[in-house]
């Protein structure tokens, strides 16, 4: 059985991934925001994206966002690995978007993730998704 301080790291990383999919249905940037290390790195490796550090993440987001009138999304970890203060998770994502013409895009994907402990808190320090079907 796990000690209960790793089932406690356990469920903090599970609510930063429900935070995280929080601020996508809310299109919040600051709830969004608030998952990012500072350092932060974001990456789509099959569209040759890599944004980074957090500020950065976030404003590019925020613009992302004006070109979907709806967004939702759900996450579920596959696993989370802690080592110390620095983890790893995967985690598989289902999304509904409506692009602006009208057309709703169903992606389901894949993250690939670093998480630290920075000033007390779970944060993603690198995440890096791979979409694994749909649009």
């Amino acid at each position: 059985m796990e000690n209960s301080n790793n089932l406690e790291n356990k469920l903090a990383i599970r609510e930063l991934l429900d935070r995280y999919c929080d601020g996508v249905n809310q299109r919040d940037s600051e709830i969004w925001g608030s998952t990012w290390s500072k350092n932060a790195v974001w990456e789509i490796p099959h569209l040759e994206i890599k944004n980074e550090g957090r500020d950065n993440i976030i404003s590019i987001w925020s613009e992302a966002m004006k070109g979907y009138p709806f967004v939702h999304m759900i996450a579920q970890p596959g696993f989370i690995e802690i080592n110390g203060g620095e983890a790893t998770m995967r985690s598989y994502t289902l999304e509904t978007a409506v692009l602006p013409d009208g057309t709703e895009i169903h992606p389901c994907g894949q993250y690939d993730d670093k998480l630290i402990l920075e000033d007390g808190n779970w944060k993603f320090s690198h995440r890096s998704f791979k979409n694994l079907h749909g649009e």
